[in-house]
């Protein structure tokens, strides 16, 4: 049964050394958050600190909260703890089943030592960030997770959100970088994205190229379905005719368009900005997801 936990506690060492060796980058109560994400980013930052209370005034007692569902678990925000002998002593989410557990003997050979040295990190009296993937439990997806933590008498306690979608600048750096490489290498790059190469291919981020003599999809960062289809009769689910949208914007001099897409990390149709860019005979275009509006 061990081995079914080895991949997520790979991560889980990876991300404390992480953690452990990153220089503090804000100290309570405004830890940096993403733009877009800073109500989860306060939350986060009021759960570990109200964490660390309750850990300052009962001791180990209140591991056993934090490990409940309850008072320490906000959606999917929850508080984990780990000891500097490298042992799993509270989780309020999936980690739970590695509670009690010594993580480094399930660890490779080549991160146990990695990861024995950044449990020895000193105590700190900041709040720190950084950020990784983990399995969101609400929807079984692997996501980027921001996490705040603080090293308390010899423990590591964090808490972290979920990022699910990516930021305006995110996306524009990944055109920049799309459009430069179709530039000097059309063939090779599309090739690429078509093999879904991580360069192009970030979180819910991922490009497509249309081939403006042809009106053919050449390219796609996430759907291979969509290959070679004529670009102006693409649609959204709704029956919009996403494709049209995009040459108009084309066609005026625009940067960009908007529109309902799925968000491959979610799953769900979401609003959708996507920028697009003239190289040659070459549309290419990255999008990123708008923050749902809830009422």
């Amino acid at each position: 049964m061990l081995m079914n936990f080895k991949k997520p506690v790979m991560i889980a060492a990876l991300t404390m050394a992480a953690l452990f060796t990153t220089a503090a980058q804000a100290t309570s109560p405004t830890p940096p958050s993403e733009p877009g994400y800073e109500q989860q980013a306060a939350s986060a930052a009021q759960l570990l600190h109200k964490a660390v209370a309750a850990y300052r005034e009962e001791g180990s007692a209140a591991f056993a909260r934090f490990s409940r569902q309850g008072e320490f678990v906000d959606g999917d925000q929850y508080v984990y703890v780990v000891d500097e002998n490298g042992y799993m002593l509270a989780s309020g989410g999936p980690s739970a089943a590695l509670i009690g557990r010594d993580i480094r003997p399930l660890l490779d050979p080549e991160l146990q030592e990695a990861f024995a040295s950044a449990l020895q990190q000193p105590d700190s009296d900041s709040v720190s960030s950084a950020e990784y993937r983990w399995m969101n439990w609400n929807d079984g997806k692997v996501e980027r997770k921001h996490v705040f933590y603080q090293k308390v008498d010899g423990k590591t306690f964090a808490v972290g959100y979920y990022l699910p979608r990516s930021s305006e600048a995110a996306a524009k750096a990944l055109l920049d970088d799309a459009a430069a490489a179709i530039e000097a290498d059309p063939s090779a790059t599309i090739n690429r994205i078509n093999r879904l190469d991580p360069e192009f291919n970030r979180d819910d981020l991922y490009v497509f190229v249309v081939d403006m003599d042809s009106m053919s999809m050449v390219a796609h960062g996430y759907s291979r379905r969509l290959l070679n289809i004529h670009f102006p009769e693409l649609k959204n689910r709704d029956g919009a005719r996403v494709g049209e949208q995009i040459l108009d914007a084309v066609e005026a001099g625009q940067d960009s368009v908007t529109y309902s897409w799925p968000n491959p990390v979610t799953e769900r149709p979401e609003e959708k900005k996507t920028l697009i860019r003239k190289v040659g005979n070459y549309l290419v275009a990255v999008g990123y997801y708008q923050e749902p509006v809830t009422e």
